[in-house]
């Protein structure tokens, strides 16, 4: 079921590129991301009220917070940066600079989650890296 969450994700995320492209036209780019932060906000707690998940908030531990509000923080740092990105270069180009998230994902989890970087994970990033590069170039 994982996959086809990461599959939505993956497909909502390039129409996220391409719509905030022809959108942030003529719209500052901090602007752009407060406004899309406000839809992403109201689309998440509605989420939470439909399920009824707001029940489980005073079982939050204090660590689950604090990294919680760490992964915010660099959410909107991420969402600052691409907008500011999406605003002054091309989708085409922007995008897969972007993607090369997968590859720091993949290091961070080895380093600080002490997940398994296999060969095949190697050969990946390699890829990924060698295939951004092609594409920005």
């Amino acid at each position: 079921m994982w996959f086809w969450f990461a599959l939505g994700s993956a497909v909502f995320a390039a129409l996220t590129s391409i719509l905030a492209k022809v959108g942030i036209d003529g719209v500052n780019s901090n602007l752009a991301t407060a406004l899309r932060t406000v839809v992403v906000v109201v689309m998440a707690w509605g989420m939470v009220f439909l399920t009824s998940a707001q029940k489980g908030i005073g079982d939050i531990s204090k660590r689950s917070w604090l990294f919680l509000i760490l992964s915010g923080l660099a959410t909107g740092a991420s969402w600052l940066c691409y907008y500011k990105a999406l605003q002054l270069g091309p989708a085409s180009k922007v995008v897969p600079i972007d993607k090369l998230s997968v590859v720091i994902t993949l290091v961070l989890a080895f380093v600080f989650l002490h997940e398994e970087f296999t060969p095949k994970s190697v050969v990946g990033c390699l890829l990924i890296g060698a295939g951004t590069l092609l594409m920005v170039l």
